[in-house]
């Protein structure tokens, strides 16, 4: 019998419903294992959500930190009072103090060499090798002897355009262009910033394709005119010191201080000053701590013995014990004894119910014994305020770490998906232990209504005789 017509004619004969039956024993078979499941299932989202939110604070937390430090209210930024000058700022991890003089005499500059004008930038110039030899070029050349000679194959049919383009694919800071001058189409050739990048060009001809010893130059035998700018470093005195650069840019030339030099003030000297976060430090720690009850609160709430969904957990208990030593820690372990040396001396004091407050008078104290060395605990580095929180954050979303949140986390995800699986088995169990009742029943259903029709037959025939006797 097809299930439509078993379905169909349950309860015709018996007037139970057998389909509802067939369900609501099934179900009432596997309902204690399918509610064990479901509880389970239920805990361990409330696990997977509880530590993410413990994970996620903490991260958000050492974020927050580091877009302060790095460019925020607790960042330590320089400020040059004559901007024409220069731009100052201060190198990654590192913190700009006092002030300085700067007088800049000279600039940085590239040699700037053009070649003839020729008639049009598509006539073939000539084929062969283009060699350029960097050193320091005036009356005469001194070849620079660490830097190798640049040889450049230039192919037969090359225009000015092709050796130009093949000048910029040389690489070695060279640069090439076509002027559209009025005397026609120049090659200008341009090499990186410094005395010492200087450079001569020499050419190999190819027999029959002359025409690349056009664009030789060297300072004896070359056309003056050519050279249109002499390569240099850049001169400045910083608090009346003589110092020279390569580039424009130069790298940190005292502590917390590096420079772009864009002008000159020869006989005017200009101030570079720094700002202090120390201002900011306060607010910075009152912010700190807010964050630090937040998270202390909401695992406090989820380590409860009774209630909580991470009671017994290793990432929230090994939390819960990094925050209890998080005041006392000594964040910057190579500070003078009586420097401040950890997030206590900032004023961060653990109560004894597990919560933060600020001690405003211990951060003032060490401000005024120390300003410098309350300073330095904000900065991007290995030590510090910010790599404290880093680590921490860091330590909790560690995956490979079956201790830590993260661990955590991933192994709730793991039994989660195991109890899905088994409640998907469950399920299709149930099914077929319904199926399979609906088919007894059916048959069932048959032999009952098989019966009353044999009752009915019966009964008419009793009547029938009662019926003759009268």
């Amino acid at each position: 019998m097809e299930t439509s017509n078993i379905i169909t004619a349950l309860g015709a004969g018996s007037g139970v419903n057998m389909a509802q039956l067939a369900a609501d024993l099934s179900a009432a078979q596997f309902a204690a294992r399918t509610e064990r499941l479901t509880a389970r299932t239920e805990l361990l989202e409330r696990q997977i959500s509880s530590a993410s939110t413990l994970k996620n604070g903490l991260s958000t937390l050492a974020n927050s930190l580091g877009d302060r430090v790095r460019t925020g209210d607790l960042s330590s930024s320089a400020k040059v009072a004559n901007a024409s000058v220069a731009t100052a700022s201060v190198p990654f991890g590192a913190i700009g103090r006092g002030s300085y003089s700067l007088e800049v005499s000279q600039l940085a500059r590239r040699q700037v060499l053009a070649g003839p004008a020729v008639t049009s930038a598509a006539d073939v110039v000539g084929a062969g090798t283009l060699t350029i030899r960097f050193g320091t070029v005036g009356a005469t050349f001194a070849a620079d002897a660490a830097r190798d000679p640049l040889n450049i194959t230039i192919p037969s049919g090359s225009t000015l355009t092709d050796i130009s383009a093949a000048i910029n694919s040389a690489g070695e800071g060279l640069t090439a262009y076509i002027a559209s001058t009025v005397d026609g189409p120049r090659l200008v050739i341009k090499g990186p910033e410094g005395a010492a990048s200087g450079f001569v060009i020499e050419a190999t001809e190819t027999v029959g394709e002359e025409g690349l010893a056009a664009l030789a130059w060297e300072p004896v035998a070359g056309d003056p005119a050519n050279l249109l700018e002499s390569a240099q470093n850049a001169l400045f005195e910083l608090d009346g010191l003589a110092m020279e650069s390569a580039t424009n840019t130069t790298s940190q030339i005292a502590p917390g201080l590096q420079l772009a030099l864009t002008g000159t003030n020869i006989g005017n000297p200009t101030t570079i000053s720094f700002s202090s976060p120390t201002s900011a430090i306060s607010t910075a720690m009152t912010d700190l701590v807010g964050a630090l009850n937040e998270i202390t609160g909401a695992l406090r709430e989820a380590t409860k013995t009774e209630t909580g969904e991470l009671r017994g957990d290793p990432g929230a208990r090994a939390l819960k014990q990094a925050l209890s030593r998080l005041s006392g820690q000594v964040v910057m372990p190579g500070a003078d004894a009586d420097a401040p040396r950890t997030l206590a001396d900032l004023g961060l004091k653990l109560e004894r119910d597990g919560t933060f407050s600020f001690d405003s008078a211990r951060l003032t104290a060490s401000m005024n014994r120390d300003p410098e060395g309350v300073a330095s605990m904000f900065t991007i580095g290995l030590f510090g305020v910010y790599s404290t929180f880093d680590k921490l954050s860091r330590d909790a979303s560690s995956t490979g770490n079956p201790g830590s949140l993260a661990g955590s986390i991933a192994r709730y995800e793991r039994l989660s998906k195991d109890i899905g699986e088994q409640s998907a088995d469950l399920i299709e169990k149930q099914e077929a232990l319904r199926v399979q009742m609906v088919s007894r029943f059916a048959r069932a259903e048959s032999g009952i209504a098989a019966s009353q029709s044999t009752l009915t037959f019966l009964q008419q025939q009793i009547d029938a005789w009662n019926s003759s006797n009268n």
